[in-house]
């Protein structure tokens, strides 16, 4: 499903004009951006929670030459499915 797939879906489940949920989208997508940014996590019962892990430094190669590299410590995105949806999928 796409995005505008999913604008589509939304404004006729919640019979609202499209505008109003890509608005309603875009909205929940910059909460969950900005609460992740700022070190935090966006819980949705029954559907999942959001949240940031951290990677460690560590050494890799490059597979074209095969030279040894590092990579740096980073922080990711992470999303653990609860169980509501686990159940919805299975």
């Amino acid at each position: 499903m796409t995005r505008q797939e999913l604008v589509a879906k939304m404004a006729e489940d919640a019979g609202i004009t499209k505008k109003a949920a890509e608005d309603a989208l875009g909205s929940f997508m910059d909460a969950v951006k900005s609460t992740l940014s700022s070190g935090g996590s966006v819980s949705l019962v029954g559907f999942g929670t959001f949240g940031v892990s951290e990677r460690s430094a560590r050494t890799g190669r490059n597979p074209q030459t095969g030279a040894e590299i590092q990579i740096p410590a980073r922080k990711v995105p992470t999303f653990k499915a609860g169980k509501g949806l686990k159940d919805a999928v299975n």
